[in-house]
């Protein structure tokens, strides 16, 4: 008896009780369901437009909200958000110097400075680079 039981229950359901289960599942997902309709393009995103042909006349110009969207789109990141996205944002996001830089400040910037033997070296390089020939590599042959 337990088994004629079990067997009526795996038993697949009739078309009626079948369609009535579909309905109800399709009205659940109209329910919940939002249709959007406006579709705008996603500012985030690198757009690569494709030219016209060359002997094609533009009748319309763009509207200027979708030249302001197409120039945000192309900012770098810094320009488009205040704060970093991403942790990888994180590193390099303040890319300005902290401090101006002054070149006259000697604590900080160390200028090229001669002395007596350094010119004299810096001229006997010269000399030797100008007299002495150059030594050109002769490919080898393999036999």
């Amino acid at each position: 008896m337990a088994a004629t039981k079990q067997s009526k229950e795996n038993d697949p359901a009739d078309i009626v009780n079948q369609n009535a289960i579909h309905i109800e599942t399709i009205k659940k997902e109209n329910r919940s369901q939002k249709v959007y309709t406006l579709f705008s393009i996603n500012p985030y995103k690198r757009l690569h437009i494709l030219t016209n042909k060359p002997m094609t006349v533009l009748e319309k110009k763009p509207k200027p909200a979708f030249l302001r969207t197409i120039h945000m789109a192309c900012l770098e990141p810094t320009k488009k958000y205040t704060h970093p996205q991403t942790e990888s944002q994180e590193i390099g996001w303040i890319s300005r110097p902290l401090i101006v830089s002054d070149r006259s400040d000697r604590r900080v910037n160390w200028s090229r400075q001669n002395s007596e033997i350094t010119k004299y070296m810096d001229a006997a390089w010269r000399l030797k680079e100008h007299t002495e020939p150059r030594l050109e590599l002769q490919p080898t042959r393999l036999n």
